[in-house]
């Protein structure tokens, strides 16, 4: 059938596609800006015929109403990566949490353990040969249609067309629901504090010219970005990249000319920003989407030659375990690609895995480099794993590092007011013997 005549026939209204789905299903959505939100609302007017759906995904923008109170017992959602819009389900226990590495996900669906019954998504509209890119967004959503049972897409006119391995023909499809409509967008941040500008100052001198950069969204990796203006021949291969990158690659400083993988190209799984990023990926070769179970298979991370993996953390305890996914026992966001980079960067030739942080929190009265982590709290990358952890303070490198040696670099870049306490508990421990001065 040609692919034309194939479309009009799948052609659906929302309610109509949504129809297809039954009691006791597991649902995919598509996460980040390609949150097929008429998709989820369509899913939830059908509620009353519903019962124990189960809903997976990672970030979402937007609404859950999936989570709300009111459908306890037709919805469950699953989180892989917890956003702002379920936290409140997971800490009062209608919705769960998975910690698993962002490179495993996919695993969970090749191998029937996660079998996906209904997968919703966001594409846009079909290029002349009745391909469909995902747009903003391939993680593990390209590996989940191609697995699920029944595949319901989104088709917004909206949706930038972007380039790699990120496209599902109509074929592939069983429902096609076109929208017009402007796509979820994370506003940036206010402008990167002069906090953030002292920790990326620090982060700045360990990158060197030729980098392959790693780094997620917020204060410290623009701020990290901004102090990168004078650097030459920057490269990407990142889960994610935000608005902050826009300025680098317009002045040329991020080109890729010395990527050993992927030269000339920015590698990375979805984005999260503005209508300014979506319109910059617009038919943009430069950018190359590709699942996330390669982008961030630590063996692939490991190929680019100085590789710079900048990710953050809640805590970090005086022998180096670092928590980023809770904050005591309550899960906060998710594992996510952090160990994944982590370990990638510092098997690359002349990687450097950097784990940075404020230095304190709840307005400076609670200190991020801890004693001993919250109970409960989980540990994200191993102290083993951890190299270098940047405050606004300085640098503490960590590999190969007695507890010792570590309790000593972590408590010189702790804020002032809190050395002495962490000493003290340094002490107490046997990770350090007191000064000659302090022994009774």
């Amino acid at each position: 059938m040609p692919w034309r005549e194939e479309y009009r026939r799948k052609l659906k209204t929302a309610d109509e596609a949504l129809s297809l789905l039954r009691s006791a299903q597991r649902v995919w959505v598509q996460q980040g800006n390609s949150t097929p939100q008429p998709l989820i609302d369509a899913m939830i007017r059908r509620a009353p015929l519903l019962r124990d759906v189960e809903v997976i995904s990672m970030l979402t923008l937007g609404d859950a109403p999936y989570t709300l109170p009111e459908f306890a017992g037709t919805f469950r959602h699953g989180g892989l990566f917890l956003g702002g819009n379920v936290r409140q389900a997971v800490r009062e226990g209608r919705a769960d949490y998975t910690p698993i590495f962002l490179s495993e996900i996919e695993g969970l669906f090749l191998s029937g353990e996660m079998p996906l019954d209904i997968v919703l998504l966001q594409v846009a509209p079909p290029d002349d040969h009745g391909y469909l890119s995902l747009g903003t967004c391939v993680d593990c959503t390209l590996t989940a249609a191609r697995t699920g049972t029944l595949v319901i897409a989104e088709v917004n006119d909206h949706m930038p067309r972007t380039c790699g391995d990120c496209f599902l023909h109509v074929s592939e499809i069983d429902a096609l629901v076109e929208t017009s409509r402007p796509l979820l967008e994370l506003p940036r941040e206010s402008c990167a504090d002069d906090l953030h500008h002292r920790i990326a100052a620090h982060v700045a001198a360990l990158v060197p010219d030729g980098a392959t950069l790693q780094l997620g969204i917020g204060g410290i990796p623009d701020a990290v970005l901004m102090a990168l203006e004078n650097h030459r021949d920057l490269g990407i291969h990142s889960e994610l990249v935000s608005d902050g990158v826009i300025p680098l690659i317009e002045k040329g400083v991020i080109n890729g000319a010395r990527k050993n993988l992927h030269p000339g190209k920015a590698i990375l799984g979805f984005v999260l920003g503005t209508h300014e990023l979506f319109d910059f990926l617009r038919d943009n070769p430069f950018f190359e989407f590709h699942p996330i179970r390669y982008v961030n298979d630590p063996f692939v991370i490991a190929q680019n030659d100085r590789m710079v993996a900048i990710n953050s953390a809640l805590q970090v305890d005086l022998t180096g375990q670092v928590c980023a996914d809770s904050i005591g026992t309550r899960p906060y966001s998710g594992v996510g690609g952090q160990t994944d980079f982590i370990r990638g960067a510092a098997r690359s030739k002349g990687g450097v895995p950097i784990i940075a942080l404020p230095s304190t929190a709840k307005g400076g009265t609670v200190s991020r480099i801890a004693p001993v982590l919250d109970p409960g709290a989980g540990v994200v990358t191993s102290r083993a794993d951890v190299h270098y952890v940047v405050t606004e303070h300085g640098v503490a490198y960590l590999h190969g590092k007695s507890i010792r040696q570590r309790a000593e670099a972590l408590i010189a870049i702790a804020a002032p007011k809190f050395r002495d306490e962490l000493y003290e508990f340094a002490c107490r421990t046997h990770y350090l013997e007191p000064l000659p001065a302090l022994v009774a």
